[in-house]
């Protein structure tokens, strides 16, 4: 610290690089026990997968449900009714920090994940706009990730989009 409450940056090189920091993260969450199982799920790297462990706990009695998962993720859509008007729109109520998390795991798993693909390519010819697909896509992820973190099971590609598996002749 320097005069009244003004903090100095350590200088370029110090050992508080945000590479070194990546690595001592990856490195530490490495040693945690669920950590194969969230390594297993497509598009969650060593950081995302850090923070999804972080705010979900490793407790696995923490949720009853899958829907109340989805509720704290902020994935699970919300439905408003009156008389003849029905629409759906996003959760306002959530963590954020895990919200914003499985936002950016959508995203990556649209590139590592061929079901994760379809299934935002369909939800986005339904009509969906990107973020809706993205908020659904993450809903489907985050279910299909406290089953794996429940059951201390890898994630199986199959398993998770089972509608894309083709149908025996």
């Amino acid at each position: 610290m320097t005069v009244s409450g003004q903090v100095s940056c350590p200088p370029l090189g110090s050992s508080c690089c945000p590479l070194t920091l990546e690595a001592e993260l990856a490195r530490e969450f490495g040693r945690h026990p669920l950590a194969p199982v969230l390594r297993s799920a497509p598009g969650l790297g060593p950081v995302l997968a850090a923070r999804v462990l972080a705010e979900l706990g490793d407790d696995p009695a923490r949720f009853t449900s899958v829907k109340g998962v989805r509720a704290f993720a902020g994935t699970a859509p919300v439905t408003r009714a009156s008389g003849k008007s029905h629409y759906v729109k996003a959760r306002k109520v959530r963590n954020k920090r895990l919200s914003d998390a499985c936002h950016w795991w959508a995203f990556s798993a649209l590139t590592w994940s061929p079901g994760a693909r379809a299934h935002y390519d369909r939800r986005r010819a339904a009509g969906d706009h990107h973020n809706a697909a993205l908020r659904n896509l993450a809903n489907k992820l985050i279910g299909r990730m406290w089953w794996c973190l429940s059951h201390n099971q890898p994630w199986d590609e199959d398993a998770a989009w089972p509608d894309l598996i083709p149908a025996a002749a």
